[in-house]
């Protein structure tokens, strides 16, 4: 089902005991995140602050929405978001170009799909309220951590297009709020809206920007998607919410705004302006990333609705909820990759490694060196790029279990034979790296090594025979009454015949 608004998501979790009204005055200095920092860390539920203390007449706070798989599969619309992926895989099969990005280019031409496209309306419940002098003091923006620049907006969905395409494009980018019209624009190097600036900049132009805060919680996540630059967030958003996002122009810029948003503030940049001291923060990492110059929105109004709830976010040392923004991109995205690698068969991005410095994979190997052609490969693709940690395993491997892929990773490895070294871009909120936003990154190749790999005799793993564990599970829960469920790896049975022959290479 498609949300027309952030309070009727939060119905729907009320409804299912998903959510806790808070009525008792809470700050959003400290106070509100430290509270739904514990439910996160915990899968605990979401939190309705509905009266925040220090912010007079103020807006109810809505957190830990995507705090679980259940909410954030039930935010975009769907049971589990993997039902999106077997769509979209279904989908990119259609798709006549061979290109990946082409073929998503092709998605909103794709059938139901043209019915997506957003849809512009001549009015809507986001422009409900309109205040052309406004006070961002008065919205109830959370300082999270201590040592925080100031307070910043967390989960918003920032609007800023092309001057040269017109193209749209929606990020999520951290906006610290430096006075009652003044916004900090956290751009990191490498993400469309620094492209945006800098084409504005070249221009001599200021910049129409417009933040979107709420409405449908799908809108959220596809902010935050690893979309190619020419692909609308709102169209995908379109696609999983099963019904196009209503726009509305905006009162103050030419931008399109949703329709249905909880609050929209809407500004210029002065890209001749110089930059302003932006931080520090702290971010998804769990460090505190460093104070840095940044462009600054002039606030010229702040339109919203007479009901409106401000949606906010805690991200920190993990586990937190941007851990399930980050898996329903991994289970929706990975369709994709395969269309570029089809020996992928599958991905894990753990929480650990925050999205950027770790991810698994499991491929299905039939030639020598095929892990370091994908290690090679996937460092020239997108975002994947700033992925400081590669590791590649054979596709008996669980990847999504991360305590069996440490064991084989750690037994199947020789660090002087399997490890690729690289220099590249990386994150910028990497501290650890040599230089700002590039360093050094590795690539571990945890498959089974071929006689042309330098491999040798390669021992099987060792597993039950299927009838026999089958057996025996019965007899146990028969003879330990109250036994709790077991929990077995799913480590694929020894089946040398399907493998070896490929090898050629392997010593048996």
């Amino acid at each position: 089902m498609a949300y027309r608004s952030l309070r009727e998501f939060l119905e729907r979790l009320e409804a299912a005991g998903e959510l806790v009204r808070i009525t008792e005055p809470v700050d959003p200095v400290l106070e509100m995140a430290a509270l739904a920092d514990r439910a996160a860390k915990q899968g605990g539920p979401a939190l309705l602050f509905e009266n925040p203390r220090g912010v007079p007449g103020s807006m109810p706070v809505a957190m830990n929405l995507f705090g679980t798989r259940r909410r954030t599969s039930w935010a975009l619309s769907c049971d589990d978001f993997e039902e999106h992926a077997k769509e979209l895989r279904a989908l990119l099969r259609m798709a006549p170009p061979q290109s990946f990005w082409d073929k998503l280019k092709m998605l909103p031409k794709l059938g139901k799909l043209a019915a997506m496209t957003p849809k512009h309306v001549s009015s809507g419940p986001s422009q409900e309220v309109v205040e052309r002098e406004p006070d961002l003091r008065n919205l109830p923006v959370l300082t999270t951590w201590p040592h925080d620049g100031g307070p910043f907006v967390t989960l918003p969905q920032v609007i800023t297009r092309d001057p040269e395409t017109g193209i749209r494009n929606v990020g999520m980018y951290r906006l610290q709020v430096l006075g009652p019209r003044r916004l900090a624009m956290h751009w990191q190097l490498h993400k469309t809206a620094t492209a945006h600036y800098r084409a504005y900049k070249k221009r001599g132009e200021r910049m129409p920007v417009a933040i979107a805060l709420g409405g449908d919680p799908t809108l959220t996540y596809c902010a935050s998607a690893p979309l190619p630059p020419n692909v609308d967030e709102y169209v995908f958003a379109g696609f999983l919410r099963g019904e196009a996002v209503r726009m509305v122009k905006g009162v103050a810029t030419d931008l399109d705004v949703p329709a249905d948003a909880d609050l929209v503030i809407e500004g210029f940049v002065d890209t001749s302006a110089p930059l302003v001291r932006e931080g520090p923060f702290g971010d998804h990492t769990g460090f505190y990333s460093l104070a840095d110059d940044y462009p600054a929105l002039e606030v010229v109004a702040v339109t919203r609705r007479r009901d409106a709830i401000y949606p906010a976010t805690v991200v920190g040392p993990p586990p937190v909820e941007d851990q399930w923004l980050g898996k329903a991109t991994e289970r929706m995205f990975l369709p994709m990759l395969q269309m570029i690698f089809p020996e992928i068969v599958d991905m894990c991005m753990p929480v650990e490694g925050v999205f950027h410095n770790l991810c698994l994979l499991s491929i299905r190997k039939d030639h020598p060196g095929q892990a370091k052609k994908v290690i090679h490969g996937l460092w020239g693709s997108g975002q994947m790029a700033q992925t400081k940690t590669l590791v590649v395993f054979d596709d008996d491997v669980d990847v999504q279990d991360v305590s069996q892929a440490a064991w084989r990773a750690f037994a199947n490895v020789d660090v002087k034979r399997d490890l690729v070294l690289a220099d590249g871009p990386v994150d910028v909120l990497d501290h650890a790296s040599s230089h700002f936003a590039f360093g050094g990154k590795i690539g571990i190749d945890a498959t089974r090594k071929w006689r042309e790999e330098g491999g040798r005799e390669w021992p099987e793993v060792c597993v039950h025979p299927p009838e026999v564990l089958a057996r025996m599970d019965a007899l146990y829960d028969r003879l330990v009454p109250g036994a709790a469920p077991l929990r077995r790896a799913r480590i694929a049975p020894p089946e040398a015949a399907s493998w070896a022959p490929k090898c050629g290479g392997i010593l048996q």
